[in-house]
């Protein structure tokens, strides 16, 4: 996967549509479950292993490095799109 350089005028629709990528392409997750409210854990069923890689991930998209405790509270695709967000405003 390339990095991506994320400008901060880019939208929430921008990111969720790069995150159905990375969790098509890293964890085989149909594009279609990937919506703001599916939780990470229950409804993806992603494991504690898979959102270390996910936090690695959006480093990666970002070119920020994430802090574990910004990753902590991160239980939905929206709490992700919002941790891109703050990740970009910085």
């Amino acid at each position: 996967m390339s990095t991506m350089m994320m400008e901060a005028g880019i939208s929430d629709e921008d990111i969720l549509d790069r995150l159905r990528e990375v969790l098509r392409d890293t964890f085989e997750i149909d594009p279609a479950r990937v919506v703001p409210s599916a939780h990470l854990f229950t409804e993806l069923e992603l494991d504690s292993i898979d959102a270390v890689d996910l936090a690695i991930q959006v480093q990666e998209m970002t070119g920020m490095r994430i802090k574990p405790e910004d990753f902590k509270s991160v239980r939905t695709v929206g709490d992700v799109i919002a941790t891109v967000r703050t990740l970009l405003a910085r």
